[in-house]
């Protein structure tokens, strides 16, 4: 918790204190402090990738821009590892840059961290912590944390909403110290900083924040011809153990220059942080070591502990790089004993990163006899409310009265299984000859032409189980579980499915239980097709060799949606080009609906979105979206179609052409529109008629390509239903602003046209 300058008349007496700029108080959540810090700093560029819990800082900051209050430059990118990219490349050119992520998306973007240190360019990342999958757990703990030790950047704590605004600023300051030049991670913890909402005071315009920071300093940069340099050459030994010292000696120059800038800041603000925080640690013989929000915890059960006449306080921290070793030290000397809590494991160590560097610490002081404990607490997001914190206190106040440790390391709310307790039961399996009912006939061309589909009435398919159970948790309207039914009810015999992260992966799979009926694998956005064709060409192996017996009519189909295809477009183009049999089935919601309704690359342009907002300096997402289909066909992949969600004929028959090809010549892609009440913000009613404008306007068309041969499968112009993209805009609330701006829409209107023309002339001829 930051101080308060206790006597500021004193320092006025004395003459060392200005005149402090005056500073306004409000009620915000961390998120919404690093928003403004960042919008007050006015970075030249933040890339950003949408993940929860950081997310929102993106989206605040979209939502000033639209007004015009800030001119960062905000870039979205296809993935963690292209929002790095992006912020290095914006630093290499001489700005000020600005990042925000959590948990696996940290870890995607990881091989970029000591690229950004060792050739030492300034920047500030907002790492929101959140537990790292898997299993896939949105909530918080340290565990991305403790994969940014060793990366070279600087790391400051943020421990409370007011903290996020301070460090954010001070990163600033830091990272541009011409004895430092390293970038900065500020870590403040994810829904427990990230969400909620506290008593903060900040400065109502940027001017101070501006006079705080001064001009960027003129590091060399890439953008001035008559000064070439190579950023980032080969090189070896002996270079480059010189280079790691030089990134060495610049952390030792941060331990040296933070103290100072905090205490400008205090001189600036009233609020007074040091390296170490100590807490009621006078006379303490008990203590523990918390970061961040637990800290604030322990601090009020210290109190309680005090008030009953024993000896404790609580030990925390402002920085972790560099590791403020000797202040430890000083701290924990006449400590008889300390439990020192880990929010993320070292698995196999005996205790976290914090617990070792601390054991570390102390070993370097001959005089130090504290006792130490160790607890993993809080994984998972995992509350730790004020018993957990006195259940600390008491473990290390019975070692430092007794003088020996009963348990060194220990999990703290941990429920082991107990004997004979396996994994919870699924779903019971589908009647294998009811999956197998013959509902849709599938016969080739004898001319090589496409495959020839019959298949029974609608109503009948009902008489096939779904493979996806009632029960889920999908939001009202959502157009994702009536697609997958229609379409897994198209095709017959076994089924294994792959789920990347999504609205669809979420909401069937809260352990204990499941929506799936078949046998489900789930991985991140980036790898799910990787994943897949690994299982495939198992399954083929393993069948050759006569390990497994199993019917040959295995479907292997990777589902897909909310952006799945920006960040895990590599590995799908990766996956067509080697020819795995399985499908690749998107949904397509225009959005990542999972984390809030960001914008991906398949929103259309002009749609409003939580980081394309509509204002007097914006008007919503401003590039077309993503031709996914025409993409992966150039890959040369067998069969690829697009169907729609109020289309369930046209669906029926190219999934079973889907399977057919993926059982029988190699990959298959479906792209599906579907609905998204909520963050389209439409009427349920109303679906069917949005979706049938979306392909009557020809904003999504229905076509398919077989074998190389494209063929539209549904015209609505031959049809005589053809409409204008305006009256598809009409119908949701995040497109009814472009009927106010006709320059804008006939833009739309133009790109929608052109891709049109170029599928007929596609469609119409013979070797396309």
């Amino acid at each position: 918790m930051a101080i308060r300058a206790r006597d500021l008349a004193r320092g006025a007496a004395q003459g060392t204190a200005r005149r402090r700029p005056a500073q306004v108080a409000g009620f915000k959540s961390g998120n919404e402090m690093a928003a403004l810090a960042a919008s007050q700093i006015n970075f030249h560029l933040m890339g950003y990738y949408p993940i929860t819990p950081s997310t929102e800082i993106a989206e605040l900051l979209d939502e000033m821009k639209a007004e015009g209050l800030h001119d960062i430059a905000m870039v979205p990118a296809d993935g963690e590892h292209g929002a790095a990219g992006i912020c290095y490349g914006a630093s290499v050119g001489g700005g000020r840059v600005f990042n925000a992520t959590s948990a696996n998306g940290y870890l995607y973007a990881l091989e970029q961290m000591p690229v950004q240190a060792g050739t030492r360019m300034p920047a500030v990342l907002d790492l929101v912590t959140r537990t790292v999958s898997g299993p896939l757990d949105i909530r918080g703990d340290h565990s991305d944390l403790y994969f940014a030790l060793n990366t070279g950047w600087i790391v400051l704590l943020a421990r409370d909403p007011q903290a996020v605004y301070d460090m954010n600023i001070i990163a600033v300051r830091l990272s541009e110290h011409p004895d430092v030049r390293l970038p900065v991670i500020v870590a403040f913890d994810g829904f427990f900083t990230s969400h909620q909402k506290r008593r903060v005071s900040f400065f109502p315009d940027r001017e101070p924040v501006q006079a705080f920071l001064g001009p960027r300093p003129d590091f060399p940069h890439a953008l001035d011809p008559q000064r070439p340099i190579t950023f980032g050459p080969y090189m070896n030994d002996p270079d480059l153990i010189n280079n790691k010292y030089q990134l060495h000696l610049a952390m030792e120059a941060a331990r040296r220059v933070l103290p100072e800038l905090y205490a400008e800041w205090a001189e600036l603000t009233g609020r007074e942080y040091r390296t170490v925080d100590l807490y009621r640690m006078e006379d303490a013989e008990a203590a523990v070591f918390l970061l961040n929000s637990a800290a604030e915890t322990a601090k009020e059960v210290a109190d309680q502990l005090r008030a009953e006449g024993r000896k404790v306080g609580v030990i925390s921290l402002n920085v972790l790089r560099p590791f403020p070793a000797e202040e430890i030290r000083r701290a924990l000397r006449s400590v008889k004993a300390v439990l020192v809590g880990d929010r993320a494991d070292s698995y196999g160590s005996c205790g976290g990163n914090l617990t070792h560097e601390v054991k570390a610490a102390l070993k370097d002081d001959p005089e130090n006899r504290t006792l130490v404990l160790s607890r993993v607490y809080g994984l998972g997001g995992l509350e730790f409310d004020p018993a957990d914190a006195r259940t600390f206190f008491e473990a290390a106040l019975e070692a430092a009265e007794t003088g020996r440790v009963a348990v060194p390391f220990d999990y703290h709310g941990a429920s082991p299984a107990g004997s004979g307790q396996g994994l919870p039961p699924g779903l019971p399996p589908l009647d294998p000859e009811a999956l197998r009912l013959p509902l849709v006939q599938v016969k080739e061309d004898p001319t090589g032409g496409p495959l020839q589909v019959e298949h029974a009435p609608l109503w009948a398919f009902r008489n096939r189980p779904g493979r996806i159970a009632p029960g889920h948790g999908a939001c009202p309207g959502c157009g994702i579980f009536p697609s997958l039914d229609q379409f897994f009810r198209a095709i017959s015999g076994d089924v294994v499915v792959l789920f990347q992260t999504g609205c669809a992966m979420v909401v069937t799979t809260g352990y204990p239980y499941t929506a799936h009926r078949v046998t489900y694998i789930h991985n991140l956005f980036q790898n799910g097709a990787a994943t897949l064709s690994g299982l495939v060409e198992m399954f083929h192996e393993r069948k050759r060799r006569g390990e497994i017996q199993v019917r040959d009519d295995f479907t292997f189909v990777m589902v897909t949606g909310d952006g799945g295809m920006d960040i895990g477009m590599g590995p799908a183009i990766g996956t067509a080009l080697r020819g795995h049999r399985l499908i690749i089935l998107e949904y397509d919601n225009e959005g990542y609906m999972n984390t809030g309704s960001q914008l991906s690359y398949s929103t259309p342009l002009g749609h409003m979105t939580s980081t394309s907002h509509v204002g007097s300096h914006q008007a919503g997402k401003w590039f077309h979206h993503k031709d996914t289909p025409q993409i992966m066909a150039a890959c040369h992949i067998p069969y690829v179609f697009t169907a729609a969600q109020s289309y369930p004929e046209d669906l029926i028959r190219k999934a079973a052409k889907a399977q057919w090809y993926a059982q029988n010549a190699g990959p298959v892609y479906g792209k599906i529109l579907i609905a998204c009440p909520l963050n389209w913000r439409s009427e349920e009613s109303m679906t069917t008629e949005i979706l049938q404008a979306a392909v009557n306007s020809c904003f999504f068309p229905l076509y398919e390509i077989e074998k190389g041969k494209t063929r539209i499968t549904y015209d609505p112009e031959a049809l005589g239903k053809r409409v204008p993209v305006r009256e598809w805009a009409a119908l949701m609330g995040k497109t009814r602003h472009l009927l106010k701006d006709p320059e804008l829409l006939a833009e739309i209107e133009a790109e929608v046209d052109r891709r049109w023309q170029r599928l007929k002339a596609m469609h119409e001829h013979p070797l396309l």
